[in-house]
């Protein structure tokens, strides 16, 4: 599938309003300009984007959901952007760069050498910085397989449409995206999707993937340890260690 038909599949999948619709071209100098604050970032930005859309605008007048608004967050508009990425691409930064370049929310479609992916970024006002935003944290879920997608991507897919949201205003429209690719996440590791808009359910999802994310980044860390280790008796230590946090990784997965 070609960067632009994996693209139209999330489109399919949001079912949005043809009104919503803007399809142009997002230049990378306003990128450059706006979202990089390093020269690496710039090289990472000339190099590494082939192409890079302004697919859709999501505001009241265009999906019929009123604005939110207040001090620190702006749901006026949410921007649904789509890049391709070369090869070669550092597609983890770019996908922070063009959340961070971007004001508004945005619903980050990317398609690179890792596949497709789909993102979020909840972002908030600068601290006396008027003006200016700060992307809180990126949400991402990467490996999609529009083409011929296992049981829980289909299930991801069929509830990305808009009807299907939260339509109170556009943050909760918002954070109904972000939801669903949490429990995309979490289904990878428990085998079953269960999208929920249940605050109660969704932050101790969110507690439980942070939990899950620690444990396997501290197993990944000491069997590095381990292997580098020559002492016999503390081999064995830190083997003994791995083995309990591997027991509780497995039992955490109750939790997702």
């Amino acid at each position: 599938m070609t960067g632009m038909a994996a693209v139209a599949a999330i489109m399919s999948a949001l079912d949005l309003p043809p009104g919503a619709r803007v399809d142009a071209r997002v230049p990378k100098k306003m990128l450059v300009e706006q979202g990089a604050p390093t020269s690496a970032d710039k090289r990472a930005i000339q190099d590494g984007i082939e192409e890079m859309q302004w697919v859709a605008a999501l505001k009241p007048n265009t999906v019929a959901i009123p604005a939110f608004t207040d001090e620190a967050h702006d749901y006026s508009e949410i921007a649904v952007i789509a890049a391709i990425f070369r090869a070669d691409a550092r597609a983890t930064r770019l996908t922070e760069l063009i959340h961070r370049a971007i004001p508004y929310p945005v619903l980050l479609i990317t398609v690179g050498s890792g596949g497709l992916a789909v993102s979020v970024a909840p972002k908030r006002a600068a601290q006396n910085e008027g003006g200016k935003v700060v992307v809180e944290r990126v949400v991402a879920v990467g490996d999609l397989d529009p083409e011929a997608p296992p049981d829980t991507e289909r299930a991801f897919l069929a509830s990305l449409t808009l009807k299907s949201q939260p339509s109170r205003d556009l943050s909760a429209l918002y954070n109904g995206w972000l939801a669903r690719i949490e429990a995309l996440a979490a289904a990878r590791l428990s085998g079953a999707y269960a999208a929920s808009d249940d605050g109660q359910a969704i932050e101790r999802r969110r507690a439980a993937l942070e939990r899950h994310g620690s444990l396997a980044r501290d197993i990944a860390g000491l069997r590095s340890k381990a292997a580098r280790e020559k002492q016999l008796n503390r081999r064995v230590d830190l083997n003994i260690e791995i083995q309990r946090l591997e027991q509780a990784l497995a039992a955490h997965k109750q939790d997702l």
